[in-house]
């Protein structure tokens, strides 16, 4: 891999990490047209590590509220008094829904490493997912905010969170889906699958780093992709919450069953 070639990668994953249209499965099919071997494990490392530029983002635009998240837990854990406090509850909300995608990755590590990381399944994912995202849309009541969120709302996100381990579903697609579900709103259940993405992004960033920089990638395009995909993820970050706001996650459908269409196509002519 060389320097473009991780820029634009960089520059795909920050697109695309946060949208519900799957950065994995994005990048995955760009490596297959830059001609990487996709189930390399320094290519899928790499592509593990550049994820970690979008946490790096998400740490910078939550900044005040991850900030106050910590000192709650801080508080929490001195003096039981302070476990009353509502952002004690959310971050162990956080933590709870992240447990589930911890243990599946780990379980199914080598599943995900290899046979699915595969063109072919992320063409089935983006195409297969959007009746989910439909489904979602339709039974959402959009009743209740961020306040409202309860342990089974969390492991149930956590639980929806571990079909993103498939290229082609999407983190956020399955997450806030998961919250339309269970009658979040749209802007708590993306403000929550942002918070959600930082103990599995980041533990999947330590899980993979030695293989990225002492693999055929490198350090140099590591670092690259890494820098490029946090400043590109920021700017993604601002864009998503204003359009949630307004717009159902179904608008992101036709672009996904297009997407779905195009690497089949691309399959077929021999090119990926």
């Amino acid at each position: 891999m060389n320097l473009g070639q991780a820029g634009l990668l960089g520059v795909i994953e920050g697109l695309t990490e946060f949208l519900p249209v799957s950065s994995t499965g994005h990048l995955t099919v760009a490596e297959g047209l830059m001609g990487l071997k996709v189930d390399d494990k320094s290519v899928t490392a790499f592509t593990a590590v550049i994820q970690f530029g979008a946490i790096i983002a998400v740490f910078l635009y939550f900044r005040r509220d991850i900030g106050r998240l910590l000192m709650a837990g801080w508080r929490g854990l001195r003096a039981p008094e302070a476990r009353t406090d509502p952002d004690w509850t959310f971050l162990l909300y956080v933590l709870a829904g992240s447990i589930p995608v911890g243990i599946v990755g780990l379980a199914a590590k080598s599943l995900i490493e290899g046979p699915l990381r595969n063109v072919g399944v992320v063409a089935a994912a983006l195409i297969l997912w959007c009746p989910v995202m439909i489904y979602a849309e339709a039974k959402a009541t959009q009743r209740r905010g961020e306040g409202t969120l309860t342990l089974r709302d969390a492991l149930w996100i956590g639980a929806v969170q571990c079909f993103a381990l498939i290229p082609g579903i999407s983190r956020s697609g399955a997450t806030i889906s998961g919250g339309l579900i269970r009658g979040l709103d749209r802007v708590s259940a993306t403000r929550l699958s942002f918070f959600l993405a930082i103990p599995a992004l980041t533990a999947a960033t330590l899980l993979e780093l030695p293989k990225a920089f002492s693999g055929n990638v490198g350090a140099g395009p590591t670092l690259l992709g890494t820098a490029i995909s946090f400043v590109v993820a920021y700017v993604s970050i601002a864009w998503l919450l204003r359009f949630v706001g307004h717009h159902k996650i179904t608008a992101f459908v036709p672009y996904r069953l297009a997407a779905g269409v195009l690497v089949i196509a691309l399959i077929l002519a021999g090119q990926v």
